[in-house]
């Protein structure tokens, strides 16, 4: 069955609700009934009794009207006193202009005073005029009448108009979706990569839309929900929005937040209005993104009792779902990094009948997501990809977009006309460790400490054959340390070795030990180290069974995100026992570590004056120091003394910049520039 063009808008959503269904007839307006007339007419005497007063004439004082009357230039009979006024009509010289007034303001205190001096003036011709009782009616409840009318012109007539909004106020129970198309998002199936198999399953939500019949003849329906899980920025979002742009059905897209206001029961009501509209548009989709916000698990965290508003909302969607026919062709597509928080009665089969999940990108995928991203700057040759790719283990989609982003801003701050290699490896450190400090100046005390350290680190990571393999180390600050070594996985890991992690753990103390022993003294440098290193250790003995006295036993217990106390399934002296285990494995690799080091000092102490000399080594250049070669490059020192000094030239008529016998310049081949 085909529909029109003006069926299938997404935006047509209330002259044509669904494919096969009617239009419907538009509501009648309610209208405002004798009480809203009412009010109405209050506010425009209101207006009218503090608005008159510019007609009333020229303002004068007593004195003033004592003169004007002695004179003869008031009328006799039109001295009136009003309650707030004494109003008086001066004489005509010309009977074709109007009459003109004038008034004397009083109050209610000095009210008598004046009124027993204008009796004398005028010798007891005055006229008093009592206020009209609907003055004083005004004067008492009318800023009641006001603040009423704004009450019920904001609120009851809100709560009319909200319709299925529960008792809302006003709009607050309406959802607030955006509804996205093809040409909206831009996005399709092409630009999603590194997620192939989540792309399949997708693919087949796609053809459950457009054709329905084909899945149903077998007997088959069309899932109800897909819950798409994963780390942040592996592309939940992103594979969403493909899918807005690959389906030809409307697409509501709306976060978690939204549903949760300040009023209560405003959550549980958009979400009724969401559904609403969605099954009057189906077939469709509706993006739940950061569905946690709303779907955590009932009965845990701080709520203690009462009425928890995000309790009602997630018990709405919980019936909105349920409540599908097989007929209504609306998918629900959530998205979360926290699946093991969400309420078991929401991802339960029939709600959410699919559970997908988006992993961290492979070689493979990063490589394709780096290619996706890199078709929109300039690559010069040298860009190797691939090299990238494998340096760049555990970098979810969104830090591989990052990558590209900060290469090409980091290649146009430098005036380059494409990006070259090293602004990607430049752009990988910064989105990992953080920008270098290069305007940094350290003392040579500390140069020196840097040095060693990060020599330790180096040295034990080129001897071990267990660990990753070095790429390059530097003493240049970045981020919040003073320098970095760089390892060079050679494939990803889906799970970690005991010989992996003991191999990693000397690398991690190999750092605090080579200061040591240089400097005869320890610093706080080693702070991140000792970090890593104990945390490495007590995931080995709590979650992966690494220890010989606690065994094959899991001690890390259920999560404790929404605990009021950390939850633990073992007794003290099983957390002795631990803690003992945990100092064991680090004063292991810490003895071991110190050991090889001792062994291979002066590895350490030729690769640490390198540091001092190049700041950056890469992993050639330490396995050179390393054999007892020596590097030759030069130095940022040696580049500034071979320039020529900024002096005119010479009487012999000798040129700007001088060349070596054979034309060239005395700037060796091999010359980097100042990675400082």
């Amino acid at each position: 069955m085909t529909e029109s063009p003006k069926d299938q808008d997404p935006k047509n959503t209330e002259q044509k609700p669904g494919g096969n269904q009617p239009e419907k007839a538009p509501a009648p307006k309610q209208g405002r009934g004798m009480f809203g007339f009412f009010v109405i007419m209050m506010l425009v005497l209101l207006l009218v009794m503090f608005f008159s007063g510019a007609q009333r004439g020229k303002i004068i004082t007593l004195d003033q009207f004592a003169k004007h009357y002695q004179a003869g230039e008031i009328e006799i009979d039109s001295v009136v006193m009003h309650s707030s006024e004494l109003r008086a009509k001066l004489v005509q010289e010309d009977v074709n202009t109007a009459p003109v007034s004038v008034r004397l303001p009083v109050t209610a205190i000095s009210r008598e005073k004046i009124a027993e001096s204008v009796y004398e003036i005028t010798q007891g011709n005055i006229k008093e005029k009592p206020p009209a009782g609907w003055v004083n009616f005004l004067y008492m409840f009318g800023p009641f009448i006001l603040i009423f009318a704004l009450i019920w012109f904001f609120i009851i007539r809100g709560m009319r108009s909200a319709g299925g909004g529960g008792g809302m106020i006003g709009s607050f129970g309406k959802s607030r979706h955006k509804t996205m198309t093809k040409e909206m998002t831009g996005i399709t199936f092409k630009d999603v990569a590194g997620i192939d198999e989540a792309k399949e399953e997708v693919t087949e939500i796609i053809e459950f839309l457009k054709h329905p019949k084909k899945f149903t003849r077998l007997g088959g329906r069309i899932p109800r929900g897909v819950l798409l899980s994963g780390q942040p920025g592996c592309g939940k979002t992103l594979l969403a929005k493909a899918i807005a742009g690959e389906a030809d059905v409307p697409f509501f897209s709306i976060s978690g937040s939204d549903f949760v206001e300040m009023f209560v029961g405003v959550g549980a009501s958009r979400v009724r209005d969401l559904f609403k509209q969605a099954k009057d548009n189906s077939p469709c989709i509706i993006f739940l993104d950061e569905i946690d916000a709303i779907g955590r698990r009932r009965g845990g965290g701080f709520s203690g009792g009462g009425n928890d508003e995000r309790e009602q909302t997630l018990n709405a969607i919980l019936v909105e779902m349920d409540g599908f026919s097989s007929g209504d062709g609306v998918i629900v597509i959530a998205a979360t990094n926290r699946p093991d928080v969400l309420d078991p009665a929401l991802i339960r089969p029939g709600r959410f009948d699919r559970q997908i999940a988006v992993p961290l990108p492979d070689v493979a995928g990063r490589l394709q997501i780096l290619k996706v991203h890199s078709k929109k700057v300039k690559l010069g040759p040298n860009v190797d990809m691939e090299k990238i790719a494998r340096g760049t283990p555990m970098f979810s989609g969104a830090d591989l977009a990052a990558i590209i982003n900060e290469s090409a801003i980091n290649a146009t701050m430098l005036d380059k006309d494409f990006i070259e290699h090293e602004d990607l490896e430049e752009a990988r450190d910064k989105v990992k460790f953080g920008r270098s400090n290069k305007s940094r100046v350290r003392e040579k005390d500390e140069n020196n400490l840097v040095a060693y350290h990060e020599a330790g680190h180096a040295v034990l990571q080129a001897l071990l054959k267990d660990a990753d393999p070095l790429h390059k180390v530097t003493i240049i600050p970045r981020g919040n340390s003073g320098g970095a070594t760089f390892s060079l996985p050679e494939k990803d890991r889906m799970g970690y070795s005991l010989k992996w992690l003991q191999a990693t753990m000397r690398v991690i103390c190999g750092g605090r030990i080579a200061e040591s022993k240089a400097m005869n003294d320890i610093s706080s440098g080693a702070s991140s180290d000792i970090q890593q290193v104990t945390r490495l250790a007590r995931a080995m003995i709590l979650e992966w069974g690494m220890s010989p006295r606690l065994g094959f036993i899991n001690y890390t217990g259920a999560d404790t995100a929404e605990m009021y106390v950390p939850e633990k399934d073992y007794s003290q002296e099983t957390a002795r026992i631990i803690d003992e285990e945990t100092k064991r494995l680090v004063d292991e690799s810490y003895a071991q570590a110190e050991s090889m080091l001792t062994e291979n000092w002066e590895a350490v102490e030729s690769v640490a004056q390198a540091l001092l000399k190049f700041e950056t080594l890469t992993a050639d250049e330490v396995h050179k120091l390393m054999r007892g070669e020596s590097i030759n490059r030069s130095t940022v020192a040696d580049l500034l003394s071979a320039s020529p000094p900024s002096t005119p030239a010479a009487s012999n008529g000798s040129t700007d910049t001088d060349k070596a016998p054979d034309g060239k310049t005395d700037t060796p081949p091999d010359a980097l520039p100042n990675p400082a």
